[in-house]
């Protein structure tokens, strides 16, 4: 049986939605779940996305997981492993959404990747913003707690995908509007701080400083 018979359409559109979505947030985990979930027979996966579960790629995506894992959790290397990977969670959550209907439904295809990557696009630029605003705390805990959270809400993501794509449909809806959120608000947060070092480097005075009490009178007091 032909797995777009096997899925509803409902499944198919959500399932599309949160691969693009979590592969923004853990392409890694994205990639080795879904290859594993076809590997095991849990899911039958579409025929775009069967290479996956092939031994090599699981190998690969597994070992790329573990590395992940641990860099995600070290402050200032999690900012360095989101900057390098700007170039690679967009597009390929665009692939792995488009992989869902396959080439055999060209246009559903077309359509997916767009919303795919769009959707990859938003939670990497609210991960990686928000992670880079953590890192200005001094402790590390609130960037292992905000990296655990990450682990644990790829696979609910993609279990409920599959499981109640109703649901998801909402939750992906308010992901979306929390993404939007956290991005501008790290966003003025970041641009707050450099501008800041940048005034303390240059010499000039905070703004938020009285000039009374950085101008100096003719006596010198």
């Amino acid at each position: 049986m032909n797995t777009l018979d096997a899925l509803s359409m409902p499944q198919l559109l959500a399932l599309a939605g949160a691969l693009g979505w979590a592969s923004g947030v853990r392409l890694y985990l994205v990639v080795f779940l879904a290859g594993l979930a076809g590997y095991l027979g849990w899911v039958p996966l579409p025929q775009g996305l069967q290479l996956l579960a092939h031994p090599v790629v699981l190998v690969a995506s597994g070992f790329m997981l573990f590395v992940e894992f641990f860099a995600d959790k070290i402050p200032g290397l999690d900012s360095l492993w989101d900057m390098v990977h700007t170039v690679i969670r967009v597009p390929a959550g665009a692939a792995l959404a488009a992989g869902v209907f396959g080439a055999d439904h060209a246009a559903m295809a077309v359509a997916a990747a767009l919303v795919g990557g769009s959707l990859a696009a938003t939670s990497h630029a609210a991960k990686a913003t928000t992670r880079a605003a953590i890192n200005t705390s001094p402790e590390p805990f609130s960037n292992v707690g905000a990296s655990l959270v990450e682990d644990s809400a790829v696979p609910a993501g993609l279990w409920l995908a599959l499981a109640h794509p109703l649901v998801f449909g909402v939750v992906l809806l308010a992901l979306i509007v929390l993404s939007i959120w956290l991005i501008h608000k790290s966003w003025r947060f970041l641009r707050a701080l450099f501008s800041r070092v940048a005034r303390i480097f240059s010499g000039r005075p905070d703004p938020g400083v009285s000039p009374a009490f950085t101008r100096k009178t003719p006596n010198g007091d």
